[in-house]
């Protein structure tokens, strides 16, 4: 790693687990400008920690998982630097985006975080449409200033009293390489919610039902994935797959509870 050219210093904090196929390729867009990588592993199985220690000494592991602002926080808390910069290991900075990142810092403003425009790639196709893009993501902030929230999964910087500013380039997200990887991601993802909203929220089949033709029709009509092709059909008929059985897994945690009653 490279200090960054300003007084003002850089550090990327990262949470992963059995991130070994894209964990390099992302600290490879980073490694020579900021002034310290922090990782925290969640119990990688594959060669992850091998690869992170590569490129930082700042690797931490924790085999508990309280859940994706939790984990976020548990980054920041290893951090030093006066701004941190938030990536996952599926991410690429582009060099405008770097140039962007490293302008904002050397000016320095308090009060502020920057929003970041991503691409994604799905399947091998990158995504136009779909809801997928513009993408915009808070990542770049003042370590004093801000934090993540406590949510499980979806998690969001707090950013309350934050003027909140974009920054030019792309952040480029390469998000699911084939579909079993879609699976093993959304699965965790559908959990957390669930388990987020269990006793808090009601669901029912007509619930599920409509709330999944919803998400196709918004994602393939409303957000012109129809101009994604094949893939954008395929996206929108997974995400309503997904809302069907996000929605079905809460209305059977209920049933089940009140039947044991």
């Amino acid at each position: 790693m490279a200090p960054n050219t300003s007084n003002t210093t850089l550090g990327v904090l990262m949470i992963i687990k059995n991130e070994a196929k894209h964990l390099a390729a992302c600290l490879e867009t980073v490694k020579d400008w900021v002034d310290e990588i922090v990782i925290i592993d969640s119990g990688s199985t594959d060669e992850s920690e091998t690869i992170a220690r590569r490129y930082t000494d700042k690797f931490f592991r924790y085999d508990d998982w309280p859940g994706f602002g939790p984990q976020r926080q548990r980054a920041q808390q290893h951090a030093t630097t006066d701004w941190v910069l938030v990536l996952d290991a599926d991410e690429r900075v582009t060099p405008e985006l770097k140039t962007a990142i490293q302008s904002a810092i050397t000016a320095n403003p308090t009060g502020v975080a920057f929003k970041i425009n991503r691409l994604s790639d799905a399947f091998g196709k990158t995504i136009h449409h779909s809801g997928w893009s513009p993408d915009w993501v808070i990542r770049l902030y003042r370590r004093d200033e801000t934090r993540y929230n406590d949510a499980l999964v979806h998690e969001k910087l707090l950013t309350d009293g934050l003027t909140v500013r974009p920054l030019d380039g792309r952040l480029l997200h390469f998000t699911y390489d084939n579909l079993h990887h879609y699976l093993g991601k959304t699965t965790q993802y559908l959990k957390a919610w669930t388990d987020e909203r269990e006793g808090r929220k009601k669901a029912g089949l007509s619930t599920a039902l409509l709330h999944a033709l919803a998400s196709f029709l918004k994602m393939y009509i409303l957000k012109l994935g129809f101009l994604d092709g094949r893939h954008g059909f395929i996206l929108a008929w997974l995400s309503m797959h997904s809302t069907f059985v996000k929605y079905i897994d809460l209305w059977l945690r209920d049933y089940q509870k009140e039947r044991n009653q």
